[in-house]
């Protein structure tokens, strides 16, 4: 009979997110809870004081009993920021320290203020074997013990990747009283299996079933607890997303191997306590292993031709190397936000389907088995930021660079960490001719004004006063409040020295975006020039309309705006060698609407080598148009070439070239001729 199988949790399935423990911990180290997490009245109290600051929502007091606090006090103590609680058998709690009370690797915990030095605070926590064995008498790191499973698969295979479903059923069902031969055995096994199976779907619940028969709780665990779990091994910086699954970084290869050399140690708990508590040691901390790893990264960078200069730092310490290798990493990940932002254009449908979850609160999308995208409830305000940065991203064009352009930080995955702090702006987006700062909330309630009324006006008007070129301002909201519309609409702000700034910001809802984003990708018009021309069609009103009124003209704007970008798609995807036919219809961004009157036609073997025709009711007799609606025969000077159009619109007579403006769609054939009266 196979040994009974328990699920390890590195995480808590109440606080999926490990990103959000740092800033749950900076309100905790300010308030009068420090060493007072025990007992209801105080549970309630620091849940409530965590709501109060924004850091969860328990909505209506859906929770009355305290639990939040209880989730956020275990990741707390799990990770050494607070002591944790010594059992009786295992020592004396005043040898440890205060129950509750924050830690020195708590306080380490809390200056780290870069995204690598939070990973690396992780990284401490989790090497610490503080997770009991099933024979009582030794303990093990999850960590270490799954980065011994990929390595060996990487052995076997020659790459660590591990997936989702074999994480979760070989991954953290096993630890190592477990054969790590005979666990790596059945992953491979079970990866042949599925790849023959006809339904990836029902071999995967199969697989589920069968392993769960040496499970006591619910099977549905194996795969909800296996997301959790991954999400916060992969905060160590050691590992990264992978699909749905996890791979090692290459640039920290080294360094699980050194990790995963010790997966369990027979040391009492209370001495795991005592180095968790304390920041434990890392491989990194020796001379000799951060000189590996630095030369290690350096070789990878040669190999990736990403050009790099560390001369001026000094090489003499562990912290010194350490610290030149953090600044490589910087540059590494630059490099590959870079990259992924190059990508992002053939994103553009996930991006739309991010920006419908979060219409909807959040949620989950599946395209198939082991394709799945998410925005957790909790975490819409940083989703909603994160993936406004991904549709500029997407649209392209930005003269700064991709991490130039967010306040938020993200993950080794691109995933988002937090939302941006107060201060500046939410997305900056600056193109050659122009600026564009977006703006967004997750607010729909009545304070939306007062939340982002003063903000948003700053943001756009110190912009203004840093960019030598347009500023535009977008704020995107779920729903946008009329206050908040009435308040952008009149625009006006006072900058330092009483300068008075009339301020061009559009309200958008999120819905009114994403179609307009959309219909950009599904026309071929993604440029931020279309943003541009739509954020001036919906100024054009501000002054004429009250604000709901102006909301109201804002969604025909988009809806007109959209119609002709689908009418240009038309003309566009006509046969390229096109003729325009005499008096057709036009339109132009800037003119309005028009009517072709005239051809304007080089002819090289004319005294005057270019001769205007008439082209409102017919072909004029003396010329033929070749197939190419392009080159032209004239009865008496032979071969020519079509290379503008007249065009009468309602205030002016304009001649524009043919092809070119007409490539650059600043022109669109609406129709052929009709009657205009």
């Amino acid at each position: 009979m196979e040994e009974k199988i328990d699920i390890w949790l590195v995480g808590n399935t109440g606080l999926r997110n490990p990103n959000r423990i740092q800033e749950g911990f900076k309100a905790f180290a300010n308030s009068p809870y420090v060493g007072k997490l025990r007992g209801k009245e105080n549970e309630i109290g620091f849940m409530n004081f965590l709501n109060d600051q924004g850091i969860i929502q328990n909505e209506a007091g859906k929770d009355t009993s305290g639990s939040h606090a209880r989730k956020w006090r275990l990741m707390f103590s799990k990770n050494g920021f607070i002591y944790p609680q010594v059992k009786k058998k295992d020592g004396d709690q005043d040898e440890l320290g205060q129950l509750d009370d924050i830690t020195p690797f708590g306080r380490a915990f809390l200056k780290a203020d870069t995204y690598p030095a939070v990973q690396e605070c992780y990284l401490r926590a989790l090497s610490v074997e503080q997770f009991a064995m099933p024979d009582g008498n030794s303990y093990f790191s999850p960590l270490r013990w799954i980065l011994a499973i990929m390595l060996e698969l990487e052995r076997r295979t020659g790459s660590s990747e591990i997936t989702r479903i074999e994480f979760a059923l070989w991954g953290h069902t096993t630890n190592p009283s477990y054969s790590i031969e005979k666990v790596v055995d059945n992953i491979l096994d079970l990866r042949i299996r599925r790849k023959q199976a006809p339904s990836k779907r029902n071999f995967d619940k199969k697989e589920v079933a069968e392993r769960g028969k040496h499970y006591d709780k619910k099977s549905d665990n194996f795969l909800d607890y296996s997301d959790m779990n991954m999400r916060y091994l992969r905060i160590s910086g050691v590992l990264q997303r992978k699909g749905r699954g996890m791979i090692i970084v290459p640039a920290k290869h080294i360094l699980a191997e050194k990790l995963e050399k010790s997966t369990s140690n027979e040391e009492s708990i209370m001495i795991q306590y005592k180095r968790l508590c304390e920041g434990a040691e890392l491989p990194t901390d020796n001379l000799d292993t951060a000189k590996a790893l630095l030369n290690d990264l350096m070789k990878q960078m040669k190999e990736r031709h990403i050009l790099f200069d560390i001369s001026d730092l000094p090489l003499n310490t562990a912290t010194e190397i350490n610290i030149a290798r953090k600044s490589l990493e910087n540059l590494l990940s630059q490099t590959d936000e870079i990259q992924y932002a190059k990508e992002q254009c053939n994103q553009w449908q996930e991006i739309a389907d991010y920006m419908e979850l979060l219409i909807k609160g959040g949620g989950k999308r599946t395209y198939d088995d082991d394709n799945v995208i998410e925005v957790p409830k909790d975490e819409t305000p940083a989703y909603l930021e994160w993936i406004l940065w991904r549709a500029s991203l997407a649209i392209d064009h930005m003269v700064n660079k991709p991490y130039e352009v967010r306040g938020f930080k993200l993950d080794s995955d691109f995933l988002p960490v937090s939302a941006a702090g107060g201060g500046k702006g939410d997305l900056y987006c600056e193109f050659n001719d122009f600026t564009i700062l977006t703006e967004v909330t997750m607010s729909t309630s009545s304070r939306q004004e007062a939340m982002e009324g003063e903000p948003v006006r700053r943001h756009v008007s110190d912009a203004v006063l840093k960019y030598d070129k347009p500023v535009y301002g977008m704020f995107i909201a779920v729903k946008i409040d009329t206050n908040t519309a009435e308040t952008f609409r009149h625009g006006i702000w006072y900058a330092r020295g009483e300068l008075k700034q009339r301020l061009d910001i559009v309200p958008l809802t999120l819905a009114q975006y994403r179609e307009y984003f959309m219909a950009m990708f599904r026309t071929g018009h993604a440029n931020p020039e279309k943003l541009r021309e739509l954020i001036l069609l919906c100024e054009t009103r501000r002054d004429i309309l009250n604000a709901p009124g102006w909301k109201a003209y804002i969604g025909t704007a988009i809806n007109k705006k959209i119609s002709r970008m689908e009418q240009q798609k038309g003309f566009l995807e006509k046969e390229e060698n096109q003729i325009i036919s005499p008096g057709a219809l036009v339109y132009s961004p800037i003119a309005g609407k028009g009517q072709v009157i005239a051809i304007e036609v080089s002819l090289p073997n004319c005294q005057t080598k270019t001769a205007k025709f008439p082209y409102l009711n017919d072909i004029p007799d003396e010329i033929k148009i070749d197939s190419d609606g392009r080159k032209v025969y004239h009865d008496r000077f032979g071969e020519g070439t079509i290379f503008a159009y007249t065009i009468a619109f309602k205030n002016t007579i304009i001649s524009l070239s043919y092809p070119g403006n007409f490539e650059k769609n600043s022109i669109t054939i609406i129709k052929e001729k009709e009657d205009v009266r």
